[in-house]
């Protein structure tokens, strides 16, 4: 099940931008490149290095630590299946953003 979080104004980057966010618990590199909006975790998954102050050619983000590209639409690694980051999907709808997280699994 997914919860769809609203971004108050504040935290939505502007055009060819990047922000950081904090959503209960999720640390999400949210990113505009030209007016559509692609949401990651902002951890790598090779050995966690935060990817939001990467180097961003289009939609592909660099790892600062390793140099591993990423595509930030499908979250794999370039050319490869072998790594892929966590993608969150992103609404864009009457001015507003929109992030669908995962809900926590309840026990029961």
């Amino acid at each position: 099940m997914k919860r769809r979080m609203a971004l108050a104004p504040d935290q939505v980057p502007q055009r060819n931008r990047r922000v950081l966010l904090d959503l209960e618990g999720h640390s999400v590199a949210l990113f505009n490149i030209a007016d559509s909006f692609y949401a990651v975790d902002d951890s790598c998954p090779h050995q966690g290095a935060s990817l939001c102050g990467g180097r961003l050619e289009g939609r592909v983000i660099q790892c600062c630590a390793h140099g591993l590209r990423f595509d930030l639409a499908s979250g794999y690694l370039q050319n490869s299946t072998a790594l892929k980051l966590n993608t969150y999907p992103v609404e864009h709808e009457k001015g507003e953003v929109f992030i669908l997280i995962d809900e926590p699994a309840t026990g029961g």
